[in-house]
């Protein structure tokens, strides 16, 4: 069992914050706190300066006395001791004149071209944007932040959904629940990005239309306690409870119950869907991951899982299915675990494992590059970009101050949200934008992937 709530939900803040403003960082000006220039030391000639300051200023004051063969002779000897310059403080030295050691045609880079590498790609170590999000209620069982096809990130702060437009960075309330129903404890966007699912404490989901502010039904009956998880799979809602039931719902029709996956015996806090669209991945509180396929589900009793993983040690939330190879998924395990595991999910064989060092709740892979980025709780409360299948540490980013519990990911696939007990949401330009525009990685599907069996 791994650590859930760590602060129990309140609508009265001693405080109170506007939510999804930016927070802004107070800069020094750089005008200000200039330090004097400070001469350099070696460069000055403090004889010469002493002469200046005081024999110089009475010849000077004499000149109208000498001889004009006494001034030629001063002007002379004031040559030879190289005593005709006007400045006394130096305050840097001139740089040494370039000796060429080797002619120029001789030149060891015609000889040696230089060898073409590609740059490294700069990864930004602090985050682009911060916006505050308080009431957020922390909780690693939850899944209260999503990003929508239609750049429209919505984040649930208690009772209540907000929608922030990332075109224009405006900010508006989609809906407040009632205190019995509430909290928020899971919002999911549709394909399509216009309607987006909410899960209530309460057991209920509600289908809203962001586009009219306007609920368009509520789905009852699915289970008996908070709906913490949930996942699109076209026009299915696959719903995950506390019961550790995951229903799949036909948001189309009345009867909206199509098939009841058991396997879980505690909360289901993870649900992911394949890009076919054939296989369901779960994490549960029971340290569980269950790998289910569609094609063996049935309407007429509980669908028997493909695979049944066993090898976490704590709860298991963190899900993500990989863009470049349909049959690989990653997991990570709680604060008693701490690994991320790979799988092939046709075989259900692990295929690595790697431990962390701490608590795992998110993970995202990169659509453009094999990376995966996975967020973490205590110590570091850290987010650590990872090369894939090396799993060597590109960058660890830091910034928050407890565990970043949510992440989601940008559109584009550049941009990633993170979310955590801060109450801070914050923007990380992490995958960057790609140099040239690549052609969509092509998905390797194992031969007869459709088939999960040999009759």
């Amino acid at each position: 069992m791994d650590a859930g709530s760590l602060n129990s939900f309140s609508n009265s803040k001693g405080q109170s914050r506007c939510p999804l403003q930016e927070q802004l960082l107070q800069r020094r000006n750089s005008k200000e706190n200039m330090d004097r220039f400070i001469p350099n030391r070696s460069a000055m000639d403090f004889d010469y300066a002493h002469y200046m300051l005081t024999e110089g200023r009475k010849i000077k004051e004499n000149q109208t006395v000498c001889s004009p063969a006494r001034e030629a002779y001063r002007k002379q000897l004031a040559e030879t001791l190289n005593m005709n310059r006007t400045r006394i403080l130096a305050f840097k030295n001139k740089p040494p004149t370039p000796v060429e050691l080797f002619p120029s045609e001789h030149s060891t880079s015609s000889v040696h071209p230089a060898k073409s590498t590609m740059p490294r790609r700069h990864i930004p170590q602090s985050s682009e944007r911060t916006l505050d999000a308080p009431d957020l209620v922390d909780d690693f069982y939850l899944n209260l932040l999503d990003w929508g096809s239609s750049n429209v990130l919505a984040i649930a702060l208690g009772n209540t959904v907000y929608l922030w437009d990332a075109s224009d960075s405006s900010t508006s309330e989609l809906v407040t629940v009632d205190d019995e129903n509430g909290p928020v404890t899971s919002v999911s966007w549709a394909p399509g990005g216009r309607h987006i699912a909410i899960g209530l404490n309460n057991s209920e989901v509600q289908l809203w239309d962001s586009a009219s502010n306007r609920q368009l039904r509520t789905l009852r009956g699915c289970h008996r306690s908070r709906v913490g998880s949930m996942a699109w799979n076209n026009h299915i809602l696959t719903t995950g409870g506390m019961d550790g039931q995951i229903v799949n719902n036909d948001v189309r029709i009345r009867l909206h119950v199509v098939e009841t996956y058991r396997g879980h015996e505690q909360e289901v806090c993870g649900l992911k869907w394949s890009a076919s669209g054939q296989q369901l991945a779960s994490g549960g509180n029971d340290n569980l991951v269950h790998i289910w396929d569609r094609s063996m589900a049935s309407s007429n009793s509980p669908t028997q899982w493909l695979h049944r993983l066993e090898d976490h040690t704590s709860a298991v939330k963190a899900l993500a299915w990989c863009p470049f190879q349909s049959n690989l998924l990653a997991s990570g395990g709680g604060g008693g675990d701490r690994t991320i595991k790979f799988w092939n999910t046709h075989t259900g064989a692990c295929l690595n494992s790697v431990d962390t060092g701490s608590q795992v709740c998110a993970l995202l892979w990169n659509k453009n590059e094999r990376e995966l980025l996975s967020s973490h709780g205590f110590t570091q409360n850290q987010l650590i970009l990872w090369k894939y299948p090396s799993m060597v540490k590109m960058a660890e980013l830091t910034g928050h101050t407890s565990r970043v519990l949510y992440m989601a990911q940008s559109p584009d696939g550049c941009t990633v949200a993170s979310a955590a007990g801060d109450e801070t949401l914050r923007f990380w330009n992490v995958f960057g934008v790609p140099e040239v525009a690549k052609p969509a990685p092509k998905v390797n599907p194992e031969p007869f992937s459709q088939l999960n069996r040999i009759r």
